[in-house]
């Protein structure tokens, strides 16, 4: 199956060795969204792992109270329901197009499986998805900044004791 560009140099992807990518690549199988579409629901099952080709796609919680806050926006190359791969198919958010999107899907039964049996695989493929997580972390920190500016307790750079903070955190 011939990847769309975007997927194929994906974070994800591109680090993986030639090998491995083959043996993944072989699990894909394409999905379209139209505007609007859930790709899934916050609470709900879903096993496959999504790299975005094309569009973007919200990702939103629920916050009691408040109702549906949107977290993050995902764009061409970012990984969506990570979690299936490590086993957990139960989203911790909801994911919907915001425009036409398409993804390459990966059974996450299927992946893990590969990594199992494949252990230099696994060790690219979780390598690969810790990187996208600590991005994804990064990300929704900054989101999380927007979100309470100016609403902080405290004086910056000193915790609510006046004690100086780790500016590494």
């Amino acid at each position: 199956m011939a990847l769309p560009e975007a997927v194929g140099e994906s974070d994800f992807l591109r680090g993986l060795p030639q090998r491995c990518l083959e043996r993944v690549c072989e699990q894909i199988s394409v999905r379209r969204y139209d505007p609007g579409a859930t790709l899934f629901e916050e609470g709900s099952r879903h096993d496959e792992l999504h790299i975005v080709a094309s569009g973007h796609v919200r990702l939103d919680m629920r916050v009691p109270g408040k109702g549906r806050i949107p977290i993050l926006t995902a764009g061409p190359g970012d990984v969506l329901a990570w979690s299936a791969v490590i086993g957990n198919q139960v989203m911790t958010s909801s994911a919907t197009a915001l425009e036409r999107v398409e993804t390459a899907a990966i059974p996450g039964a299927e992946l893990r499986e590969l990594c199992g049996a494949d252990h230099e695989l696994g060790y690219h493929v979780m390598r690969q998805l810790a990187a996208a997580l600590s991005r994804r972390l990064v990300a929704t920190r900054l989101q999380l900044l927007d979100l309470f500016e100016g609403h902080v307790p405290f004086l910056p750079g000193s915790d609510i004791r006046g004690r100086q903070l780790d500016p590494e955190c």
